[in-house]
């Protein structure tokens, strides 16, 4: 496959995420829409933070299978698995660090604004995708064409979800008048350029090396930075006492994900 065609496939998976971005310009959504919105991005994200978790331990369970075969080297494995562990820490912690260093520069009484969790969403997403263009890269350059042609079609409908996570938490965006704030198209672009620019990035580095460390890392570094972010986002509907809305929203969320999830396999990947 030429390099320009896999660049391509690797744009097209990452520029999906721009299909959400329209609902951030809405003008009056109700606080139940607000929750709701919400809740299905948690769902979205919970489903997004398995989906990585499982790719990023596949060559530590692989490397512990090898040695339980006896052929295996264990050094390799553990230090894989130190990897994931680190990952996930820093991705995790680093944003918790970051939110109480905000905290303290803007006083005791502040506390993570809407368009501050959108772009964290945003980050997290990016590194998650990145690691996702890594992988049609990487299947690119091994000669598996078809494999890397049903990956672009599964992330790009992934990337169509996560568009919508990371504007939901915009959906509650008020000033001190309790006017709602919404976006510019520049805005909505920006978000949508750091969540899926990370897609043809990941996709160019892919073609020219296939390497484990990198992949866990950036997968884990996503893990954290969801799980994070997920943290945050149930927290708005429990502040708002609507579990019931949570409950609904994760479902259909989870739904989405899983659905787009088995499209994918069900093309063979």
């Amino acid at each position: 496959m030429p390099f320009a065609t896999v660049l391509l496939l690797g744009f097209i998976a990452g520029a999906t995420i721009v299909l959400g971005m329209p609902l951030g310009r809405m003008k009056r959504p109700a606080p139940t829409l607000r929750i709701l919105l919400n809740a299905i991005a948690a769902g979205v994200l919970l489903f997004i933070l398995w989906d990585v978790l499982d790719h990023a331990w596949e060559p530590i369970d692989a490397g512990l299978a090898d040695l339980h075969a006896g052929k295996g080297d264990l050094g390799s494995t553990i230090g894989l698995g130190l990897l994931f562990g680190a990952g996930i820490a820093a991705g995790l912690l680093g944003l918790t660090w970051y939110e109480r260093w905000m905290a303290r520069q803007a006083g005791p009484d502040a506390h993570l604004q809407p368009r501050q969790l959108a772009l964290l969403i945003a980050i997290g997403i990016g590194l998650h995708n990145f690691a996702e263009g890594l992988a049609i890269g990487q299947s690119a350059a091994s000669g598996e064409l078809q494999l890397a042609v049903v990956l672009v079609i599964g992330f790009a409908l992934h990337n169509a979800t996560e568009g919508f996570g990371i504007i939901a938490p915009l959906a509650g965006d008020v000033d001190e008048k309790g006017v709602r704030r919404i976006p510019s198209w520049a805005q909505l672009l920006l978000l949508a350029l750091i969540g899926g620019g990370p897609t043809f990035l990941g996709t160019w580095v892919g073609t020219f090396f296939i390497s484990d460390v990198l992949s866990i890392l950036f997968l884990t570094l996503a893990a954290g930075s969801i799980l994070y972010v997920v943290m945050q986002m149930i927290s708005v509907c429990a502040k708002a006492r609507r579990m019931d809305l949570l409950g609904y929203g994760a479902l259909i969320g989870l739904a989405a994900g899983f659905l787009t999830d088995a499209i994918v396999t069900a093309g063979g990947a």
